[in-house]
C-alpha cells in the first residue's frame, strides 16, 4: 500500500521527553483535525494540558476505527467538528502529573479509548463500558467533545494506561483497542468448548472476533461477509467454513447453509460485527432454538426486529459495547500470537497523509482494511 510497515519498529521513534516544562511554557503540537465533515486539516494547537492524575503521551501510531470513518461525514453525530478524532493508540510517555507515581517518562504504553469516572456505579463494579459519566477519545457528540490521539500528543488519565511489552510495535500496539472490543464481545457471548458459532461480517473487528472464539475453544466456527477477499483471510484466521453473500441473498438462504454446517439446527453463538438491518436479520435467522445473538456492529441507528422468530424460538439478544477491563488479556494475546493482527494492518503512514488515507477507507477500496497513522517521527 506504499507504506514501509517494517521501518516502524520501536528503535525508529523517537521517545526522548518533549521540549516544554510543566511550569506553564505554552508550546504546540501538529494534529489531525476535522474541520468540517469530509474535510481534514493539518493544524498546530495546544499542547493539551496536563492534570494532577493524568498522564502526558507522545503519540506513536493511532489506528484509523471504522467509527472514524462513519463518523468522517457526519452521519454517525459522533464526530462534530471541529474535533481531533483517533482513539487506537499507542506511544511513550513524555509528562506525568503530580498525583502519578505508577508511570515514569519514556515508559511505552497504551491507553484505553474509554475514559471512565471511576466512581459511579458501573465503575465500581467493573463494567467501565457503561459509565455513567463515559466518554470516548476523539469524540464530539454534544453531550462532550474530546480530542483524540491523531496528534503528536494526548493527554489521558493514568488509570486508564497500560504498559507493552517489548514483543509488540507501536503499529501492532494501536490494535489492542479493537481486539479488546473483540475479547469482549465473545465474553458476553459465553461461548462454550466444543460450540458452533457464526461471524457476520469478516471485517476488522469480524475477524478479531473469529480469532477470539477460536482462542476461547470454539472448533466450529462459520463466517459470512459480501467481499471474498475477506472471507479468504478469515479462513487463514480459522474459520472452518466461509460464506459469500451478495445484495441478493436472503437472510432465510443464508440461514439454510448455516444449519446445514450446524447439522440441521442453527449456530450456537451467532455475533453481528456490521450493524445493518440486512445482517442484523440474517444473524437472528442463522441462530438455533434458545441461543444468544450477540450484536456488535453499530453502522444503523435502528434495525426492524423480527420479534416473532426472537420470541418463538427463544433467542436472547445480547448487545455489546467497546471493552469492559480487557485490556491485559488482548496484550497477552498479541505479544504471543495467540491472536495475530498484522494480516489486517494494511498500511502504516505519516499523519501528514491522514486525509488521503481517510479518503481511500471512505471510499471503501478493496483489499484496506486498517491504516495506522504515525504522529511521531519515523527514521
Amino acid at each position: 500500500m506504499g507504506c514501509a510497515r517494517e521501518n516502524f519498529e520501536r528503535g525508529d521513534f523517537d521517545s526522548s521527553p518533549p521540549s516544554f516544562t510543566m511550569a506553564g511554557l505554552v508550546k504546540t503540537m501538529q494534529a489531525l483535525q476535522l474541520t468540517e465533515y469530509r474535510k481534514l486539516q493539518l493544524v498546530d494547537l495546544p499542547v493539551p494540558a496536563l492534570a494532577p492524575d493524568e498522564v502526558l503521551i507522545r503519540v506513536a501510531a493511532c489506528g484509523i476505527c471504522g467509527s472514524d470513518v462513519h463518523g468522517y461525514d457526519g452521519s454517525t453525530g459522533r464526530r462534530i467538528p471541529p474535533l481531533v478524532m483517533g482513539h487506537e493508540a499507542a506511544g511513550v510517555i513524555a509528562a506525568v502529573g503530580t498525583d502519578v507515581l505508577i508511570y515514569a517518562i519514556g515508559e511505552r504504553v497504551t491507553f484505553d479509548s474509554t475514559i471512565s469516572c471511576g466512581t459511579c456505579r458501573f465503575c465500581k463494579t467493573g463494567a467501565i463500558n457503561l459509565c455513567d459519566h463515559r466518554e470516548v477519545l476523539g469524540v464530539s457528540c454534544g453531550d462532550y467533545r474530546r480530542n483524540g490521539a491523531f496528534a503528536e500528543y494526548v493527554v489521558v488519565p493514568a488509570r486508564i494506561v497500560y504498559r507493552l511489552p517489548d514483543a509488540l510495535g507501536f503499529a501492532e500496539a494501536a490494535m489492542i483497542e479493537a481486539v479488546s472490543v473483540a475479547l469482549h464481545a465473545v465474553h458476553l457471548a459465553a461461548s462454550e468448548q466444543g460450540s458452533s458459532a457464526l461471524v457476520v461480517g469478516a471485517g476488522m473487528i469480524g475477524l478479531l472476533i473469529l480469532q477470539s472464539l477460536r482462542v476461547a475453544g470454539c472448533e466450529k466456527i462459520l463466517v459470512t461477509d459480501i467481499d471474498r477477499g475477506r472471507l479468504e483471510l478469515a479462513k487463514k484466521l480459522g474459520a472452518e467454513e466461509v460464506l459469500h453473500v451478495d445484495a441478493a441473498t436472503t437472510s432465510e438462504k443464508i440461514a439454510e447453509q448455516v444449519r446445514a454446517f450446524t447439522g440441521g439446527h442453527g449456530a450456537d453463538v451467532v455475533l453481528e460485527a456490521v450493524g445493518s438491518p440486512a445482517t442484523v436479520r440474517t444473524a437472528i435467522a442463522s441462530a438455533r432454538k434458545g441461543a444468544t445473538v450477540t450484536l456488535v456492529g453499530n453502522l444503523a441507528p435502528e434495525v426492524a426486529l423480527p420479534l416473532q422468530v426472537v420470541v418463538t424460538r427463544q433467542l436472547r439478544l445480547q448487545g455489546s459495547c467497546a471493552s469492559s477491563g480487557e485490556y491485559p488479556e488482548a496484550i497477552e494475546l498479541m505479544a504471543s500470537k495467540a491472536i495475530d493482527v498484522t494480516p489486517m494492518l494494511s498500511a502504516v503512514a505519516p499523519l501528514t497523509e491522514g486525509p488521503r488515507w481517510f479518503e481511500r477507507l471512505y471510499a471503501h477500496e478493496a483489499n484496506l482494511m486498517k491504516v495506522v497513522l504515525t504522529p511521531g517521527p519515523v527514521a
